[in-house]
């Protein structure tokens, strides 16, 4: 068993660092697509991605959800805000990516857990620790310094970061499995998206049709580029640890962020330097607080719930063979109460009273359920979590264009 267990460990280590690597190392991809522009480029990933997906639910057979998903209009609403949310945040890293600007992109994901933290301090009222306000009042300097680096507000990184921390938000809400939810917002983006491609054909400037048959075949790749990374993070998502995610889910930008200084060649002044160095120290301190409450919570709950099992065992020692209930319901007690379960929502949950997985991409909205959200362009969404909060680790499943994370079958993110 320990064997066992210790392969499915490795086999989710390494499908992790397959998804953060793919989506880390994306930029090299796009660029092989000009002279596409960036909307064509755009409309062929979402034409091709709802492709390649409904042809992988086809042979899966799952389409149960989508029935129960036309018949709730609340949940096909927010399908369309993530939809368009999502847009937003494809097209404008493939413009940025295609124009220069790989290291204004990466910052925009290096940021986004910090985002996520004050969207959910502004919208959902969570309270956070001291090194949280730490980390995001370091993380505020560090845009403020970058502002003056650049001569401007660094406007990718914050659409970037702002539309991705939207995404995780809203795809919490609409609790898709992350395959799933690809194919519902590309089902939403598809007719707008080949009615623009249309367009460029009839005037003559569809690249699809005109830059030869290996050009066609790149832009059709497209769909497997964004689907390839969700399957192997929602491998790994099952199988490691959620702070093993929280920290794999920085490679993504970390690669991004050496490709542009490395690869593409892009300018690094002293004050930019001085930027990312706030950025990578708010997220040392974020990342850190996270594990130390993770810790925290492990340790207080473990000795109540072994309190709480022997409680149980001993109740059911005392009870005669066929008080447990009537013929076919051996799982019923009739002690007169129940035990209840150890709750984390206290001062180490960070105050907001939700507890979090321990082995999925996010944490319980209360409900028990487990969540995540689709990828960046790493992302996700989801915003991940650690026993402390929706606040601790953001953005796991969500990396691009990425992903809803469940307990049960695989989690799946999206970039």
């Amino acid at each position: 068993m320990a064997g066992t267990s210790k392969g499915e460990g490795r086999i989710g280590l390494l499908n992790g660092l397959a998804a953060y690597g793919m989506w880390g190392l994306v930029p090299l991809f796009w660029p092989l697509l000009k002279p596409a522009g960036a909307t064509e480029i755009l409309a062929h990933r979402m034409v091709w991605s709802l492709v390649f997906v409904a042809a992988a639910l086809l042979v899966v057979r799952r389409w149960a959800w989508a029935g129960e998903l036309l018949r709730q209009p609340r949940r096909l609403g927010l399908v369309v805000i993530a939809a368009a949310v999502i847009t937003v945040n494809w097209g404008v890293y493939i413009w940025a990516v295609n124009s220069g600007h790989v290291v204004e992109a990466s910052l925009g994901y290096f940021i986004n857990p910090l985002v996520t933290i004050a969207m959910g301090v502004l919208i959902l009222k969570e309270r956070l620790r001291p090194t949280q306000w730490a980390a995001v009042g370091v993380g505020v300097a560090a845009v403020l310094v970058l502002a003056i680096g650049y001569g401007r507000p660094p406007w990718i990184s914050l659409v970037l970061a702002f539309s991705f921390a939207t995404y995780g938000l809203v795809k919490k809400k609409v609790d898709l499995g992350g395959v799933e939810s690809l194919a519902a917002e590309t089902a939403v983006q598809f007719l707008p998206a080949l009615a623009y491609l249309l367009w460029l054909g009839a005037h003559g400037d569809l690249t699809f049709a005109t830059g030869g048959p290996g050009h066609a075949a790149l832009l059709a790749s497209t769909g497997i580029v964004t689907a390839i990374p969700l399957v192997c993070f929602g491998a790994a998502a099952i199988r490691v640890p959620l702070s093993t995610l929280g920290l794999l889910q920085y490679l993504a930008p970390v690669f991004q962020f050496l490709l542009g200084v490395v690869y593409f060649h892009e300018a690094m002044p002293p004050e930019r330097w001085a930027g990312f160095a706030l950025v990578w120290l708010a997220l040392v301190l974020l990342t850190g607080d996270a594990l130390r409450t993770s810790r925290r919570a492990a340790r207080a709950l473990g000795p109540r719930a072994g309190r709480s099992a022997g409680a149980a065992g001993a109740a059911g020692a005392g009870r005669s063979p066929g008080s447990a209930g009537s013929p076919g319901s051996p799982g019923r007690t009739e002690t007169g109460g129940t035990a209840e379960a150890p709750r984390t929502g206290s001062a180490e949950t960070g105050g907001n009273g939700r507890t979090d997985g321990s082995d999925g991409t996010d944490g319980s909205d209360g409900t028990g359920r487990t969540e995540g959200a689709g990828a960046p362009e790493p992302v996700g969404a989801a915003a991940a979590a650690v026993p402390g909060g929706a606040s601790d680790l953001p953005g796991i499943a969500d990396m691009p264009g990425a992903p809803v994370a469940e307990a049960g079958p695989a989690p799946l993110p999206k970039p």
